[in-house]
């Protein structure tokens, strides 16, 4: 069938009208040029849709059904419309957002909440993900906006530094440490470690590493978990101590103490990091509210 939707428009005018000289005045096009529209548009659906006379026009049977379906098909196409121009000015869409243990324990749920109230027709999609792991989604556009472990000098990448936490040692409750409030990094030097894996902890290491060996030691890691939770469970278990940060102590579970590092003032950074977006869209969104949030935060581009 072969019309368009100026078709479908000039009939509900004249469905609503049943005038033909009052619809043309109302679309701004002459009588004739609406009998020729309509008598098309009849042609092409091979039924009648009006009856008519000198004096009325009135809906055939047909002519009802077709209204029907022709209403719904433009309030179908009005928001279409509408919906596209909000995902345009960033109003709505979807949004996926990777996130590290550190983050999740820390700043973010507040991030996301205050977002989600002020745009709640964006739809936040959050995975959990390794540094490592968001940067090669972030690059194969699989993520939006990713938060870190670290501030990154990742060539193509923007970045706002969200989050600063002390590190803290976490021991089980039978410990020798655990009646301490406090202890320094130097004494855990013959202790057994329980952290993350190498390979997807990487960028947490390159922040401990360094610490340990100015403390003089190595950290001999007896055990190894692929999250903070698993991490804290073996902790609880009495299989050895860990170094994490602060907002995970939160998360601790029953059977943990967490002890200061007195000597340690260095603080582990998490980075929101994304790719440039050109033009408007949630993503934009979400970066403008963001560096809005974190005005004073160091942001990089390489």
């Amino acid at each position: 069938m072969r019309f368009e939707l100026r078709h479908i428009k000039y009939f509900k005018a004249l469905a609503e009208e049943l005038h033909f000289r009052r619809t043309a005045e109302l679309l701004g096009v002459a009588q004739p040029a609406l009998s020729r529209t309509i008598k098309h548009l009849e042609n092409e659906l091979e039924v009648q849709l009006f009856e008519r006379n000198n004096r009325n026009v009135k809906l055939t049977e047909a002519g009802k059904i077709f209204l029907e379906g022709c209403i719904e098909l433009i309030n179908s196409m009005e928001t279409t419309i509408e919906n596209t121009r909000q995902v345009s000015r960033g109003k709505q869409g979807i949004l996926r957002i990777g996130y590290t243990d550190f983050a999740i324990a820390g700043v973010l749920p507040q991030i996301l909440t205050r977002f989600r109230q002020e745009y709640p027709g964006i739809v936040l999609q959050p995975s959990h993900g390794v540094t490592t792991q968001q940067l090669a989604m972030l690059e194969a556009d699989q993520l939006d906006i990713g938060f870190i472990t670290g501030q990154i000098c990742h060539p193509g990448f923007d970045s706002c530094q969200v989050q600063r936490e002390s590190y803290i040692c976490l021991v089980y409750e039978t410990h020798p440490l655990a009646k301490r409030s406090s202890v320094s990094l130097k004494e855990l030097a013959g202790e057994d470690f329980i952290l993350g894996p190498y390979k997807d902890w990487k960028y947490f290491y390159d922040y401990l590493t360094p610490l340990c060996h100015k403390a003089g030691f190595v950290p001999n890691i007896i055990q190894e978990a692929f999250n903070s939770a698993g991490i804290l469970g073996l902790v609880a278990c009495g299989m050895g101590i860990t170094i994490l940060t602060e907002n995970t102590s939160y998360y601790a579970s029953k059977g943990i103490v967490a002890l200061n590092l007195n000597d340690v003032n260095e603080q582990l950074v998490t980075s929101a990091i994304w790719l440039p977006t050109s033009g408007e869209g949630p993503k934009q969104t979400f970066i403008t509210a963001l560096q809005a949030s974190f005005p004073s935060a160091e942001e990089s581009r390489d």
